[in-house]
């Protein structure tokens, strides 16, 4: 099947390719559940060379800067306590993590986790990190504006390969809190 945004010609229900996903994120595809059904997670094989966003939208089009969004994982800290927490911004715009996440999160410092930190707690690969799979206990914050986009193409938990969604699904993830104003340009 044709992809519904970008120049996929092979999208493949994600249900369907269970084994080309990592273990957390074929365990939330098997146990989906929400209004939109799993079968319109779409799953499109790309070159993990170019998984980089400003790389991957000149090699696929300019337009899915505005269609893609990046999951990062950022660590807020009160005292010695440290909260792992997921944020998905539009590609085009950065998180704000001193303002709208530190706030949110109720912590005194917030900063981008560490590459070892967010890759052996989430389960997925650096330039990969998805929003769907992540540990049931983080919060996942997902700006409006994502939200709101018919189709987005997030992380598939590699770098080879990404999913294809409605906005609206993320929305739907465990933990999820849609937040105003968490991605800025």
């Amino acid at each position: 099947m044709r992809a519904p945004i970008g120049d996929f010609d092979n999208a493949v229900p994600a249900p369907e390719c269970l084994d080309l996903l990592t273990e957390p994120v074929a365990a939330a595809v098997r146990a989906w559940r929400g209004t939109v059904p799993a079968d319109q997670l779409l799953y499109v094989d790309t070159d993990p060379e170019i998984a980089d966003t400003a790389v991957f939208v000149e090699h696929h089009g300019p337009q899915l800067l505005d269609q893609s969004a990046n999951c990062v994982i950022v660590a807020g800290r009160r005292g010695e306590e440290t909260t792992l927490a997921a944020c998905v911004v539009r590609s085009a715009t950065r998180v704000d993590v001193n303002g709208v996440v530190r706030k949110h999160l109720g912590a005194r410092k917030a900063r981008f986790a560490a590459m070892e930190t967010a890759t052996g707690e989430s389960g997925m690969e650096y330039g990969g990190i998805t929003p769907i799979g992540l540990p049931a206990d983080w919060p996942v914050l997902v700006d409006a504006a994502v939200v709101d986009t018919e189709w987005v193409l997030v992380g598939s938990g590699r770098r080879r390969g990404k999913l294809i969604l409605p906005g609206k699904a993320l929305a739907q993830l465990p933990g999820a809190v849609v937040l105003e104003g968490l991605g800025v340009s």
